[in-house]
């Protein structure tokens, strides 16, 4: 299948790469961090079911890309449908591009657990004063959830110090060496490790909701390949449902294009399925909820990721959701 082809080659730049190994027939649709962030879980489920085929969407290919205005760009090119994170498509759409937000998918942040040593002094938050607090790149959203976490122990960003590590698993080895006393994971990495080390906060214990990636389209796909979207949405809405209620199934579905062990899969799918922020779920059905989405705008706007005013009512377009899910979520 291509999706393991694009599964190897991991997050890409530019989508084209992934496009450039598909058969001429292959449906793609293009999501973010696939095959290394717990987002995109659910699609790996509706592939290996059959259930895009059975929704009327013949999807035999997913392309990964990295997050950002430019990728969420590159990654449309020639799909009807991608997920991304919401900042990013708002920088997209000030860089010019036709996009537009058609599902709501990761409804919180409960993919991340903020981990110390297990011998670490640190035991809450309140003990963050002064400590070194590991995040990924500058202007992510580990950098602004670093700073969220430390405003929520009643603290300001500069109470502690904020080291930038480059990615995940460099972190964890900063953590290892020393150089950090804090590090931040993400599912299905922190699965992974769960036992080497000790989970100080996870992000459903520390944050409100904060919708973290959205279903998108292009306005040409919203005018030419309505049916397509609809069968999409409906296939990964089925798949996040097959996956609450047989969660060991689903984790070797993921394992194998995850490239993780099933016995880490299935806890990652568990964990995930299971955790509520507020009342919210992790994995969204693709019904609308405004707030979240707002507060990872501002999130993003904090370290600068993004700039300007947002308009997320003119960015969002319901008319391919189930009916029943059709109207957004007030409040949360």
């Amino acid at each position: 299948m291509l999706i393991a082809h694009c599964q190897r080659l991991g997050a890409l730049a530019l989508a084209a790469t992934c496009f450039v190994a598909a058969p001429a027939f292959a449906e793609n649709i293009a999501v973010g961090n696939y095959g290394s962030s717990a987002n995109g879980m659910p699609f790996a489920v509706a592939l290996y079911k059959g259930f895009f085929k059975e929704e009327g969407a013949d999807v035999t290919g997913i392309i990964a890309s990295q997050g950002g205005g430019t990728s969420v760009r590159n990654a449309m090119a020639g799909v009807a449908y991608g997920e991304a994170n919401p900042g990013a498509i708002a920088v997209a759409i000030q860089q010019g591009a036709d996009i537009r937000i058609v599902s709501d998918n990761v409804l919180t942040i409960a993919e991340f657990a903020w981990m110390v040593k297990k011998d670490s002094p640190i035991k809450t938050i309140k003990d963050l004063k002064g400590r070194k607090i590991g995040y990924t790149n500058p202007r992510s959203t580990s950098q602004a959830l670093a700073v969220l976490l430390l405003q929520k122990a009643g603290y300001k960003a500069d109470d502690a110090e904020l080291v930038k590590t480059g990615g995940f698993g460099p972190m964890l080895a900063a953590l290892d060496l020393d150089q950090i006393d804090v590090a931040a994971v993400t599912e299905p990495l922190w699965s992974k490790v769960k036992d080497k080390y000790r989970v100080l906060i996870t992000g459903a214990e520390a944050l409100p909701p904060l919708d973290n990636v959205v279903g998108l389209t292009t306005g040409e796909a919203a005018r030419t390949r309505g049916d397509f979207i609809r069968a999409v949405i409906r296939a990964r809405r089925r798949a996040v449902e097959f996956m609450i209620k047989n969660p060991d199934e689903a984790g070797d579905i993921v394992a194998k294009d995850f490239n993780i062990t099933p016995e880490v899969a299935r806890a990652a799918v568990r964990n995930l399925t299971t955790s509520y922020t507020q009342g919210i779920p992790y994995w969204g059905n693709g019904q609308i909820h405004l707030e979240g989405m707002k507060r990872i705008i501002e999130v993003q706007r904090s370290v600068g990721a993004l700039e300007g005013e947002v308009d997320l009512a003119k960015m969002i377009d319901t008319q391919f959701l189930p009916d029943d899910i059709k109207k957004p979520v007030p409040g949360k």
